[in-house]
């Protein structure tokens, strides 16, 4: 796809129907009574602590500064050195994203992150047997948990530590946050370097005449707020890359098979994503957000992706499979109280059994409208 051709993938509906998730996957996480047993009260308790001590590793340097120059403030004049602080505290919320960073740094020092996927994973499996339980267990869709609880995290294939990795893909987009943040102070040409660099990041995703309209806007904007936004925007994409580590660290995607995974569904990610992100920057709280997080995406993943294969029925032609997002159509245009409703298997049976009716007739199987997805339910 070329970078001036919009994103099919990347519009409204489906970015409302990944916030939509972001509050029903909190719900249906906030719900299952694991995470309130005893062991749980004492990871949230250092969640919590954690969280403050970021918040103070972050505020430190800054209070050392304001303390220094409010010394030397009562002999001359020093509103250079508060301007100076101003600028610095931006960069290290906004630019560098430090206390993200360290939130996000915390996956790989105390893995604990992991095994809450795959809990709440086995908690969704469970509500929905339940709200099914009268239905006949054929019709049903097959159980994500034990599945995917039957495949190894893979270790990376370079042998790198995934930390370092971390790190690595860390510190280059850092280091371009920050290059693109300090080149808008060149005379003369400042002005248009975050405007430009909207337009090259959304141009792939919106098309360029959106793209075209954010440059304009942004020629008129605070310098803060286009930060702001194209942070937002970078900070949710990788938020979800790491959210979705436990689902991908256990199935051997090549590289291209999963930067097509995320094209496929990069709207619906990105509207789950920034809801998140915005939620994880509440000061104090942010750590304990981010677990809630990773504990929804467990849902999400029942809603975007095909449940496993046996490990021993995983082949190349399966891995293609699962990058393909087989229901997105239907579940887009479900209704909003319908979200569990949608029955995977029997709309593909349906699908079949409609395609073998039509014989000697060489064509698609037909596109489900919301109305007969409805029907079907």
């Amino acid at each position: 796809m070329s970078k001036t051709t919009p994103s099919p993938n990347f519009d409204l509906n489906a970015i409302i129907r990944g916030a939509q998730l972001t509050i029903v996957g909190a719900l249906r996480a906030l719900q299952n009574p694991d995470l309130f047993k005893q062991e749980h009260y004492r990871q949230a308790v250092i969640a919590v602590g954690i969280g403050i001590a970021i918040r103070l590793v972050v505020l430190a340097p800054i209070l050392i500064f304001k303390l220094i120059f409010g010394f030397f403030g009562l002999f001359v004049d020093m509103s250079a050195g508060y301007s100076l602080i101003s600028y610095m505290e931006f960069a290290e919320e906004s630019v560098l994203q430090i206390p993200f960073f360290l939130m996000q740094l915390m996956r790989y020092i105390a893995p604990t992150l992991d095994d809450m996927f795959m809990q709440s994973l086995k908690w969704v499996d469970d509500t929905y047997m339940t709200k099914h339980s009268t239905e006949d267990r054929s019709t049903l869709r097959e159980l994500y948990h034990p599945r995917l609880a039957s495949y190894r995290p893979i270790p990376p294939a370079d042998g790198k530590r995934p930390i370092l990795v971390f790190l690595q893909r860390w510190g280059r987009r850092a280091g371009i946050s920050l290059a693109v943040y300090l080149l808008s102070f060149t005379p003369g040409i400042g002005r248009f370097v975050l405007p430009s660099a909207s337009f090259y990041t959304l141009s792939s995703a919106l098309g360029p005449a959106p793209a075209i309209g954010i440059f304009t806007v942004g020629l008129f904007l605070p310098r803060r707020w286009m930060v702001m936004f194209l942070q937002s925007y970078f900070a949710s994409r990788g938020l979800m890359r790491e959210l979705l580590e436990p689902y991908f660290s256990r199935i051997p995607f090549s590289s291209d098979q999963k930067r097509r995974w995320f094209r496929e569904r990069e709207g619906i990610l990105f509207g789950f994503g920034v809801g998140f992100y915005f939620l994880t920057r509440i000061p104090w709280l942010g750590v304990l957000i981010y677990g809630i997080a990773e504990a929804s995406t467990a849902y999400l993943i029942t809603k975007v992706a095909a449940p496993l294969p046996e490990p021993k029925d995983l082949t190349k032609e399966e891995l293609e499979r699962l990058v393909v997002w087989e229901n997105k159509h239907e579940f887009l245009n479900l209704e909003f109280g319908k979200l569990d409703k949608l029955n995977i298997r029997d709309l593909n049976k349906n699908r079949k059994s409609q395609t073998a009716a039509a014989a000697g007739v060489q064509r698609p199987p037909p596109m489900y409208t919301p109305a007969e997805v409805r029907k079907e339910l």
